[in-house]
């Protein structure tokens, strides 16, 4: 019988729907520093960050007892996709409480800045969007691609930095990031998503 630290992300998912609560606190305790990365990379701020990051998991729990999680290999992804809904719903109620007052008469002079507030949550939203995108063609990609594909653009890791972190030489981590696009840029087409991949 494995120990809890030797079983894979997979694996401590079933024991804990088997009843083992220590075995989600190993998972969480794996990729709880990469999730909230994540999180505090998007929104920038400590304590909003801590309410998503508690959502996120809070929606990871519900959706494992649901049984959504299927084995593939691809749990942080699947965690990830999970976080970045949450941060759109998140944005999409901040814009739906948000409503400008006009100025009085005809007087625009004190229009400020954030009164364009609500164009910059749809930008947001829209990248958001685009990074939900991103992360589903990322779970059809082959693990190598897969990997290159999240170090370079959640990790923001330069490909020197890639090549070190996975034992191949520069060239082979362009190389995958490029079958990563062309595969990537192939899907988008196919389900129909308006994606600009570079």
């Amino acid at each position: 019988m494995s120990t809890i630290k030797s079983m894979n992300d997979s694996e401590l998912v079933q024991a804990y729907l088997d009843g083992n609560n220590r075995a989600f606190d190993e998972f969480l305790s794996r990729n709880q520093n990469k999730v909230f990365a994540y999180i505090i990379s998007i929104v920038k701020d400590d304590d909003v960050a801590n309410d998503l990051f508690q959502e996120t998991f809070l929606r990871v729990v519900s959706k494992i007892h649901a049984h959504e999680y299927r084995e593939s290999g691809k749990m942080l992804c699947w965690i990830m996709c999970i976080a970045h809904n949450v941060i759109v719903d998140h944005y999409r109620a901040q814009s739906a409480a948000f409503i400008v007052d006009g100025p009085k008469g005809n007087d625009l002079s004190n229009i400020k800045g954030d009164f364009m507030i609500g164009s910059n949550r749809e930008v947001e939203l829209s990248n958001l969007n685009t990074l939900r995108q991103v992360c589903v063609l990322m779970e059809s990609l082959p693990a190598p691609q897969r990997q290159v594909v999240y170090m370079r653009y959640f990790q923001e890791l330069s490909f020197k930095e890639i090549a070190e972190e996975t034992h191949v030489s520069i060239n082979t981590s362009l190389g995958r990031m490029r079958y990563a696009l062309i595969n990537m840029r192939r899907l988008s087409r196919q389900y129909g998503m308006n994606l600009c991949l570079e």
